[in-house]
């Protein structure tokens, strides 16, 4: 383990969310708030300990695959823990566990909250707890990407296969710099877009850009205690768009721009993502029309929380916790599938469960005819032995980790809704799951231990589970 360049590039990590804890300070000075100062605050200690770590340029800036796990898998929590400080300082949350849940969630845009009246919060708190939603969506590492120069083992394809989403990363452009600078380009110009959407709706500058914060990065905090209930039809229309283009896969962008449209167009992940939202959009419409004015009425409620669920943003426009059972269940089901790879949406991702069914489709084949060959294709291609290792591997240790996850969870007492869809809800960063924490309650119920575990499944799931599960092994630590 190189740790000079591990320490180095957490360093610029602690200072770089210095500046960014800048713009809740404005917001403060705009709304003329204390709660300015704790942010101050935050913000020196974070640019003290950052150029305390990230000391002089190492001599050995050698980046391997076990480096960039480990640089993830600490930045995002001890970014979590900093980030999680000003809560405290301002008496927002008073329990340190519930203030780290609360950080946890917004920066792995998870969306789940502890908190039972959001709109006591003042506006420079609402604003940060939003924008680490924005922040974790695309991710700070793949951010800084762009800045660092290292060495070795294609070192920065190593940080972004271990902060990127997905069972396998690729490069858009020849270097990964490059890359990551086309994915953030990308990812601003939606979120401006978004905002100016809102803007036109009327809604107040203060809620589209928290709002938007939380559909960019997927992740569904809202400053209203009613989530997006009490906005206009127009507003959940945007919202429930955008939602679904931030759940796509941004190479399909990429390729747009580059006028590439029929690559663009054949890829078979969106094209099963937009088959499975627009089946699950049809039959929930179908089974709650009853249940409002309007057929229109039905299916923005359903396409509302079928875009929100499955992209794993968590808004909620309804309770849909009163709905009937099919409904219900299939929204436990997009839970599970999550968006697509290389999005900014979390879950097990489509582009896995494709890999996963044409892996049975092959088996099934190979037991009729045992002496035929044939490979695996995605998208014309064929799938590397190494992409459809890994996505068994990472099934089976996500299956582990929710079981071991709903068992530990379930020593609260709670019933086995509650914690079945709450672990499915961390794991998945989601957000409200169904009975006690469905979209009008909250995580508050659960116990510290439990808050922990549910803690642990939100960044396992972020970070697609082996960066952290690499924290628990000997070897990681290992000096060469």
């Amino acid at each position: 383990m190189n740790f000079s360049i591990v320490k180095h590039i957490i360093g610029y990590v602690l200072i770089f969310e210095a500046a960014l804890m800048v713009l809740p300070c404005i917001v403060a000075v705009i709304y003329q708030e204390g709660e300015g100062w704790s942010f101050v605050i935050m913000a020196l200690l974070c640019l003290l300990f950052g150029f305390l770590l990230k000391g002089k340029k190492p001599e050995n800036r050698v980046f391997y695959v076990k480096e960039g796990f480990v640089t993830v898998a600490l930045s995002w929590i001890i970014m979590s823990v900093m980030g999680c400080l000003p809560f405290l300082i301002t008496g927002s949350v008073t329990n340190p566990i519930d203030a780290l849940f609360e950080t946890v969630s917004g920066f792995t845009t998870t969306g789940s909250s502890i908190l039972s009246d959001v709109e006591a919060l003042s506006k420079s708190v609402l604003f940060w707890r939003s924008f680490t939603h924005w922040i974790g969506g695309m991710g700070v590492l793949v951010f800084l990407l762009s800045l660092l120069h290292m060495t070795g083992g294609g070192s920065h394809i190593n940080l972004m296969r271990a902060e990127s989403p997905g069972p396998s990363v690729s490069k858009l452009v020849p270097t990964v710099q490059s890359t990551a600078k086309i994915l953030y380009i990308i990812y601003m110009a939606m979120t401006v877009l978004e905002i100016l959407f809102l803007l036109i709706g009327r809604m107040p500058v203060f809620d589209a850009l928290t709002i938007t914060f939380g559909t960019a990065g997927t992740g569904g905090f809202g400053i209203k205690n009613d989530s997006m209930a009490g906005y206009s039809p127009y507003l959940q229309v945007v919202v429930t768009i955008f939602m679904i283009l931030f759940g796509v896969n941004f190479s399909a962008y990429f390729l747009l721009l580059r006028r590439k449209f029929k690559q663009a167009f054949s890829m078979e992940e969106v094209r099963c993502y937009f088959l499975i939202i627009l089946a699950s959009i049809i039959v929930i419409s179908l089974s709650v029309t009853d249940l409002y004015g309007s057929v229109g009425e039905a299916v923005l409620q359903a396409a509302f929380q079928v875009g929100s669920i499955i992209t794993t943003t968590g808004y909620a426009s309804t309770d849909f916790n009163l709905w009937p059972e099919v409904p219900k269940t299939i929204l436990v089901l997009l839970m599970f599938v999550g968006a697509c790879a290389g999005s900014t949406g979390g879950g097990i991702k489509v582009s896995r469960l494709v890999i996963l069914v044409k892996t049975i489709k092959k088996e099934l084949h190979m037991l009729l005819h045992p002496r035929s060959l044939k490979k695996l294709k995605m998208d014309g291609h064929a799938l590397e032995h190494e992409t459809v290792r890994a996505t068994n591997v990472f099934l089976i240790a996500y299956v582990l980790i929710f079981a071991f996850s709903v068992l530990l969870v379930g020593f609260d007492g709670n019933d086995l809704i509650t914690n079945f869809t709450a672990v499915a809800s961390a794991l998945n960063n989601i957000g409200p799951g169904l009975e006690l924490v469905g979209p009008l309650g909250n995580f508050g119920l659960f116990s510290n231990g439990a808050k922990l575990v549910l803690i642990f499944d939100m960044l396992a799931g972020r970070l697609e589970i082996f960066p952290l599960l690499l924290l628990f092994v000997r070897d990681t630590w290992k000096k060469f």
